[in-house]
């Protein structure tokens, strides 16, 4: 009985990175530098022990979450024009993907929208919202071109289904590509 409590456990234990929301929603406001570099740093790999091991085959390990920030960032309406405050929240960005700490990792830029309007167009501008984001972080903080790969959700990952219409459906996510 005591074996299989403690097999229960370890297996509980394993699951528990799978319980792990997405990343936190962070305002233009509210971005910090120390902030993204600690979210877009991937976490170190898991202590291994010689007394406990786990069979992959008994029980899957579910997939390592992927070091990653959402930021609201704004567009106005039907645009992937930057405004003025969303250029102040990527030059913190900028600042962070510029750090020692994040300077050799590849980060995909994943740009969102709500699903006011046809699911095409909504592919189309989140992809050119994307690459806004990118080209500025180009252009204003010569991150290399390379490290930045823009992809275009669309308004499949809706935030707040109650609001669809609401900001944080039309968000920007980085998402560390080098883990």
């Amino acid at each position: 009985m005591k074996i299989k409590t403690l097999f229960s456990l370890c297996f509980v234990a394993a699951s528990i990175p799978a319980l792990a929301q997405e990343a936190p929603l962070l305002a233009e406001g509210k971005v910090t530098q120390d902030s993204l570099i600690d979210a877009l740093t991937p976490a170190p790999a898991p202590l291994r022990t010689r007394s406990i091991r786990v069979l992959r085959d008994s029980a899957p390990a579910a997939p390592a979450r992927r070091a990653s920030a959402s930021l609201l960032i704004t567009f106005e309406t039907n645009s992937a024009e930057l405004t003025a405050q969303a250029k102040r929240a990527l030059d913190v960005v900028g600042g962070a993907l510029g750090s020692d700490k994040l300077a050799s990792f590849r980060f995909g830029i994943e740009g969102y929208a709500d699903p006011r309007g046809q699911s095409a167009r909504n592919l189309k501008l989140s992809q050119m919202r994307a690459e806004s984001v990118r080209d500025y972080l180009v252009a204003a903080h010569h991150i290399d071109r390379a490290r930045l790969e823009p992809v275009g959700k669309g308004d499949v990952d809706v935030l707040n289904k109650s609001d669809l219409s609401a900001p944080e459906n039309r968000r920007v996510t980085l998402v560390n590509l080098s883990q």
